[in-house]
């Protein structure tokens, strides 16, 4: 008899406690980092104020070309500067989350045994996988709404601390569902292969028309919204009237985007298993690193080009593997085989183009 045999059910609530206490030292040690990031934003601000008036200041004084030269050169190495710094910050707490998600699943080992780490390990992979894609539309909506790099770390903050509640409930009662109707695993596995194709012939966007989008269009019926940036603020008023700036803009657009993932992802985990316990726990250790993921790799999304068709195939083998449960379980040591195998084909494909002296030659031009 193992060790989680003769606990039972008991060993969950510890579990959980392990799990609240990782989440909660890690995210206080995050949201500190964010308020010396936010400190960092104020200090950019008052430099790039004084910066202005500085040049406004030596134009007026002289139309020499040389002085506005010197000036530009001079917030370009500042600017080097701080995209150094944001990259070193990002790198070091991308390692963290994801040295807190290996641990824990050490411990998911220990106490719940092997088949229960494997379906964490394998839940973790495709949720961070898939958010390696949703990193696209969020460059995309910042690129969009002109948002500064240095301010996107509160959006994304804000955007994935919402997130991980709304999914908590949307895991809850896909669990609910699949327990209480069988047939809804057809369901889900039809979405994920629907999906699969959509991501597979889909066109890739080029901007986001944010007066068409529908978030917008609602959000505009509660609040007017400005499209000027200021500050790092949601909210700004002007002329005695409160608007809604591009910051806000740019979280709601996440957080619909994020709602439109989850409902792609969550049926992929709930694959895999439906222990509420695995699939909300490797959802929120993905989810949680999610905001430093997306700055290591801002710089380098482009390079991704073969991500998008291997992760159409790992939904596709998944929402295979879903229809035909009730015919074939496919073990869980195979299914995490094939999607870790098609992940590593699709990223060492993307490696290999993005080192062609072709793909080289093509940017220089």
């Amino acid at each position: 008899m193992d060790f989680t045999t003769a606990l039972g059910d008991e060993i969950y609530p510890l579990m959980w406690t392990l799990f609240s206490l990782f989440i909660g030292i890690a995210l206080a040690v995050d949201i500190g980092a964010l308020g010396k990031i936010n400190q960092f934003i104020r200090k950019i601000d008052r430099r790039y104020n004084k910066s202005k008036y500085r040049l406004s200041q030596d134009l007026k004084l002289s139309s020499s070309q040389s002085v506005s030269k010197e000036l530009t050169v001079q917030q370009g190495k500042e600017e080097q500067q701080e995209q150094r710094q944001i990259f070193r910050r990002a790198l070091i707490w991308t390692i963290l989350w994801i040295s807190l998600a290996g641990i824990f699943a050490g411990i998911v080992f220990v106490t719940l045994g092997s088949d229960k780490a494997l379906l964490f390990v394998t839940g973790y992979a495709i949720e961070k996988s898939l958010s390696v894609d949703n990193m696209f539309v969020f460059l995309l909506i910042f690129s969009t709404l002109a948002i500064p790099h240095v301010y996107q770390h509160k959006v994304l903050m804000a955007g994935i601390l919402s997130a991980i509640a709304m999914r908590i409930g949307l895991i809850l009662a896909g669990v609910s569902l699949l327990e209480s109707f069988h047939w809804m695993i057809y369901i889900f596995g039809g979405l994920l292969l629907f999906t699969a194709i959509r991501m597979l012939v889909q066109k890739k966007e080029k901007k986001i028309e944010i007066e068409k989008n529908i978030a917008v269009r609602i959000m505009k019926r509660f609040i007017p919204v400005s499209l000027e940036i200021h500050s790092s603020r949601f909210l700004s008023r002007k002329n005695g009237i409160l608007y809604a700036t591009p910051m806000l803009v740019a979280l709601v657009i996440v957080e619909m985007t994020d709602l439109v993932f989850a409902l792609d992802s969550i049926p992929a985990i709930l694959a895999i298993t439906t222990d509420p316990f695995i699939v909300i726990t490797s959802n929120i250790f993905a989810i949680l690193g999610l905001r430093s993921l997306y700055f290591l790799l801002a710089g380098m999304m482009e390079k991704f080009y073969y991500l998008k068709p291997g992760l159409a195939l790992v939904l596709f083998f998944i929402g295979t593997k879903m229809v035909a449960s009730e015919f074939y379980k496919i073990p869980i040591m195979i299914s995490l085989v094939v999607i870790f195998g098609i992940l590593a084909i699709a990223m060492i494909l993307s490696f290999i183009r993005s080192r062609s002296p072709a793909i080289m030659i093509d940017k220089g031009k």
